[in-house]
């Protein structure tokens, strides 16, 4: 019987969890939807609670070094107190809202290389090892997300990177203890400039867009920041001219105003090669 507990506490023997997502790919501000899928173990167990949490990768600045470390930033229980016979079967269905804040981590269906996103499954067993489960979903731009990528795309812009950076924004009213930056190479025509670095800050009714372009530094001159602050409305998104407001503000942080950018098409941000 001892030995029974022991191998009890240690996990053997205890019960499983798996959760089913209806689907795997979501929007900011929209569900998760599925069941928790819980099997006894080959004794009776007490389960405490059932909890499901989006965990991501975000990179934290700690004087002169950096490192990765994983976040939950959101929570919510799925299911109480439960006591479980053995080899006893539970299916607990859940709506889990995503946050509007939440980072893209796929555009047209193409991963951002650099993001991690995942949603996991809490089994809290009373005197024993909890047990998780953690499922890969993918967070999709909201159509105001999409036109402004679409206009860097259409601008010349290559995708580099995407990351996500601990803190806040000066300036902006942001809830995550986080932000994104999604990162692209310069156009061929924009000399000087090292990256431009794109931060989508989303709420129910709008968002902010936090623009940042790394300027090199010369050889008598070090290299420099330049930053824009834009507020989208998503009732008349739709009705802006992204490539042309992109453009504007991109030109302005330049020192010299070259005419006539071809256009390019999204796919030219080389998200399916990544």
């Amino acid at each position: 019987m001892v030995f029974k507990k022991m191998l009890s506490a240690l996990g053997v023997g205890g019960p499983s969890v798996d959760t089913v997502l209806d689907g795997s790919r979501v929007r900011p501000g929209e569900s998760l939807r599925g069941h928790v899928h819980i099997v006894g173990g080959k004794n009776p167990a007490e389960i405490e609670h059932v909890a499901l949490g989006l965990v991501t990768r975000v990179e934290v600045e700690s004087g002169d070094h950096e490192y990765d470390t994983q976040v939950e930033f959101h929570r919510m229980p799925v299911a109480g107190a439960i006591t479980l016979a053995p080899d006893e079967q539970q299916a607990i269905p859940f709506r889990f809202p995503v946050p509007w804040e939440t980072p893209i981590t796929s555009v047209y269906g193409q991963h951002l290389r650099g993001m991690t996103m995942g949603l996991r499954t809490e089994l809290s067993v009373a005197g024993a090892i909890d047990k998780s489960d953690l499922d890969p979903v993918a967070i999709d731009p909201l159509p105001a997300q999409e036109r402004i990528l679409a206009a860097f795309g259409e601008l010349g812009f290559q995708f580099k990177n995407a990351d996500l950076e601990r803190g806040h924004l000066r300036g902006v009213h942001q809830r995550l203890p986080f932000y994104q930056e999604i990162e692209f190479y310069p156009p061929s025509y924009a000399r000087g400039i090292n990256e431009i670095e794109v931060t989508f800050v989303a709420a129910p009714l709008g968002m902010d867009v936090i623009l940042e372009v790394d300027k090199r530094g010369g050889v008598f001159s070090s290299g420099r920041d330049a930053y824009g602050h834009l507020r989208v409305d998503y009732a008349t998104a739709a009705q802006t001219d992204w490539t042309a407001q992109v453009d504007k503000w991109f030109r302005g942080t330049l020192q010299r105003r070259p005419a006539g950018l071809g256009a390019r098409g999204f796919g030219q941000l080389g998200f399916g090669q990544l």
